[in-house]
C-alpha cells in the first residue's frame, strides 16, 4: 500500500468532488489500486486554508465546505498557498483554483511553486494549461516530477487520455467535438423551442452557466479547451489568438427551424487540423456522430490516419465528474511509480 498525501489548492465544486469521491470510494479504491488517498491541507481565497500532516477526514471537509476552514481541528490554520505547497508534507498538489483565462494566475504560479519543489501537480484549471503548457511541461521534466491536466477538458471523460495513450501510434491529424456543455444544453433546448434568452435563463437556474455566461455563449471556453488538445495531443503550439471564434449568441428561432426542416441540427463545434482551429455554430447532418450529442454531454472525434475516425461521448462537467478526471491523473501516478 502506497500513500499519496494531498494538498488541495481551491475547494469549490471540484475540489469538493474529488473529496467525495475518497469519502465513498477511497478504502474500495485502496483495496483495488494499493494506493490511499490522504488530504492533508485545503486552501481558498475566501475561507482561509487547513493543514494537518496526519491528515484531514473527508467527511469534516465537506461538512465544512463554504465556511471558514478554521473551526477544523489541525495543525495549522491559514498558512498562505505557497506555504501550503512549499512547507507542507503533500506529495501531490490538486490545483483547482478558479480559471483566468488571461493571464493563468494565480494558479500558474501555484504550479510552478509546486513543481520547483518537487511536488506532483494534478489540475482541472484550464488557464494555466491553455496559456502556459509548454513551459509547465518541461519543468514537470526537468523536476523528474508528473503534470495532470485531464480535467481540463472533457471533465471525467478521458480525452486527452484516450489520444495520449490509446490513440498515439494510429497518428492523430485532426479532432472535432463539442467541448462546452452550457451551449449543448441550450441547442438542446432552443432546438425544441425555447428562444435564446429563455434557455440561457434555464441553464444558470440548473448551475450550467454562470451569472456572466460569455465565456462560455461567446465561444471563448470551448477555444481554451482546443488549445489544449492541439498543444498536449497534436505537437501543436497555438495561442488563444490563433483560434478564431464564434459563438452561439446570433442563433435565432428562425435558424433553428430551417436547420431542422433541412434534418439537420445546430452544434457549436470546436475544430483542428494541422493548419487551422476553430470554434463556430455549425449545421450537422442528423447522422453525423455530434448531432446525436444532447444536453450537458460532450464528445470528440479524433480524425487518425490509422484507425479512422474515433468518436468519444461522455460527461464533460460537474464536480464528482472532474473529481474524476483528478483522479485518473492520480492513480496513472500510481501506476508510473509503482508498475502496478
Amino acid at each position: 500500500m502506497k500513500t499519496y498525501r494531498l494538498a488541495l489548492i481551491g475547494f469549490g465544486s471540484v475540489g469538493r468532488g474529488l473529496v467525495q469521491i475518497i469519502q465513498e470510494r477511497g478504502a474500495a479504491l485502496a483495496q483495488q489500486t494499493g494506493a490511499q488517498l490522504q488530504v492533508v491541507a485545503v486552501a481558498t481565497q475566501r475561507h482561509g486554508s487547513v493543514y494537518h500532516a496526519a491528515g484531514l477526514q473527508p467527511a469534516a471537509l465537506l461538512a465544512a465546505a463554504g465556511t471558514q476552514l478554521s473551526t477544523l481541528a489541525a495543525d495549522h490554520h491559514n498558512w498562505d498557498t505557497e506555504r501550503i505547497i512549499t512547507a507542507g508534507n503533500a506529495d501531490i498538489i490538486v490545483e483547482c483554483s478558479p480559471t483566468n483565462l488571461q493571464t493563468g494566475e494565480p494558479a500558474t504560479g501555484y504550479i510552478q511553486a509546486a513543481l520547483r519543489s518537487g511536488r506532483h501537480v494534478v489540475t482541472a484549471n484550464k488557464g494555466p494549461v491553455a496559456l502556459h503548457y509548454a513551459a509547465l511541461a518541461a519543468l514537470a521534466r526537468a523536476q523528474r516530477v508528473t503534470l495532470g491536466v485531464e480535467g481540463t477538458v472533457m471533465g471525467g471523460t478521458p480525452a486527452l487520455r484516450l489520444g495520449s495513450e490509446l490513440l498515439q501510434g494510429a497518428g492523430i491529424s485532426a479532432c472535432a467535438g463539442i467541448l462546452n456543455g452550457t451551449t449543448n444544453y441550450m441547442l438542446t433546448r432552443m432546438e425544441a423551442g425555447a428562444t435564446y434568452p429563455a434557455a440561457l435563463a434555464e441553464a444558470q437556474a440548473l448551475g450550467y452557466a454562470e451569472a456572466d455566461p460569455a465565456g462560455d455563449v461567446e465561444g471563448h471556453d470551448a477555444a481554451c479547451k482546443l488549445v489544449i488538445i492541439a498543444n498536449t495531443l497534436m505537437g501543436r503550439t497555438l495561442r488563444l489568438q490563433d483560434v478564431a471564434v464564434q459563438g452561439i449568441t446570433q442563433l435565432t428561432p428562425a435558424a433553428m427551424a430551417a436547420a431542422a426542416s433541412a434534418g439537420e441540427r445546430w452544434k457549436l463545434v470546436a475544430t483542428v487540423d494541422a493548419h487551422a482551429a476553430q470554434v463556430r455554430p455549425q449545421r450537422l447532418a442528423l447522422t453525423h456522430p455530434l448531432a446525436a450529442v444532447s444536453g450537458i454531454t460532450n464528445a470528440i472525434t479524433f480524425s487518425t490516419a490509422g484507425l479512422g475516425d474515433v468518436t468519444l461521448v461522455g460527461p464533460g462537467a460537474g464536480g464528482v465528474a472532474t473529481g474524476f478526471a483528478l483522479l485518473a491523473d492520480i492513480l496513472a501516478l500510481h501506476r508510473s511509480q509503482t508498475g502496478a
